[in-house]
């Protein structure tokens, strides 16, 4: 698969131009945000009306499968990308063959796809999870003896923050754990439950001339399967940072990806790394690259696909990412309204991000705060005492 998305013939696309965007959300916005400083100008197609990248941007309202609206796009657009990997990959197919779109499709075939998604990482040479296919209840049955319990069983395709997977701890449940997730019809794969320290994180770009650079590696904290912290400098050793940057640029080369990629791992206790999952976009753990390192993810990526020489990487400040959800942003809008005497204290510089989106649902992602601080204990302190997040 080395290369294999590369079919098209590489181009300069200089600010002045205008960038289309598969997908309106808040990654399109803050894309759009941090080319438009650059001087692009940007189009994002989202079903949605008045989507958070719409309100930054010119916005074509459709389904992401309407090919007559994906053409639209195509006229409007020098260089096409996209916000998130369920974009329809027969769409970018198509506009692979009537625009420019540097990413192609295979990538994006690929990390639609778990059982895919596995074997583009084996193939890249980086170890994975110990998987299995699951066709039937039987099979489930026997994956679930040779792995032993807990185990993951997940659906191939559509899982997203915690969603299409059901932890299997005994073999009483493997009939009602198959019947929930074969019940729509797709593929499964069960995989060994990996005995994880840290969720780690990095997120690397590559541009067509084939320069690669990665970010700092991230510490993930989750909550209900929703990512809640991101922090950096990551609480671990030099030399798995080293290792762990080394696996996203060893995947960024052997997939031949063009923008970003962002690699999920596992740390376990006797130091190895597993490669969890991919996304071929800006990712959440990557924001808080936005004001503490020199340059920004969504710069990165604009970079990246419209084949400039990438940014620097480099870190300038500690930093804590925290997840702004519905039910956080009635109390952050009220903290925001006064003096902050806890960020005084802590010498902390809390940055917010809103998303515009319209309505504050409960676990639903509304923006996120950058916490700038001298030390991550220092943004940690912060983010603990404003009570905003108290779980």
């Amino acid at each position: 698969m080395s290369g294999g998305v590369l079919k098209q013939q590489p181009k300069t696309v200089l600010p002045g131009s205008t960038i289309g965007i598969l997908g309106g959300g808040q990654l399109g916005r803050m894309m759009a945000n941090a080319g438009s400083a650059m001087g692009y100008r940007f189009v994002a197609m989202d079903p949605t009306p008045d989507a958070p990248a719409g309100q930054v941007a010119e916005q074509i309202t459709a389904a992401y499968d309407d090919r007559e609206a994906a053409r639209e796009l195509a006229k409007r657009s020098d260089v096409i990308t996209y916000e998130f990997e369920n974009v329809d990959a027969s769409v970018a197919a198509m506009l692979m063959a009537e625009s420019y779109v540097p990413q192609g499709s295979e990538l994006l075939y690929a990390t639609q796809h778990r059982l895919r998604e596995k074997r583009a990482i084996e193939a890249a040479g980086v170890r994975v999870a110990p998987y299995s296919e699951i066709r039937s209840v039987d099979e489930l049955r026997e994956a679930v003896k040779r792995f032993g319990t807990p185990c993951v069983l997940k659906t191939a395709t559509g899982g997203y923050d915690g969603k299409g997977q059901w932890v299997i701890r005994g073999e009483e449940e493997i009939p009602e754990a198959y019947e929930t997730l074969a019940r729509a019809g797709v593929q499964l794969v069960l995989e060994q439950f990996i005995r994880f320290e840290k969720e780690l994180s990095v997120i690397a770009a590559r541009n067509p001339q084939g320069e690669i650079k990665a970010f700092p590696v991230a510490e993930n904290i989750h909550v209900d399967n929703i990512l809640h912290l991101s922090i950096v400098p990551a609480r671990i050793g030099e030399t798995v940072q080293r290792e762990a940057e080394r696996l996203a640029i060893r995947i960024a080369e052997g997939l031949g990806v063009v923008g970003l990629i962002a690699v999920e791992l596992f740390y376990t206790a006797s130091g190895e790394l597993f490669v969890n999952e991919l996304a071929p976009r800006p990712h959440n753990s990557g924001h808080y690259t936005m004001e503490a390192c020199r340059t920004s993810q969504f710069e990165q990526h604009v970079r990246a696909v419209c084949g400039l020489p990438l940014g620097d990487t480099a870190l300038m400040s500690p930093v804590v990412m925290v997840n702004v959800l519905g039910q956080h942003l009635e109390p952050l809008l009220a903290r925001m309204a006064g003096r902050d005497e806890a960020a005084e204290r802590f010498g902390a510089a809390p940055k917010v991000h809103l998303y515009g989106k319209k309505d504050a649902v409960e676990k639903r992602k509304m923006g996120h705060v950058n916490v700038l601080a001298s030390h991550i204990d220092a943004a940690l302190g912060w983010i603990e005492e404003t009570t905003i997040w108290k779980v």
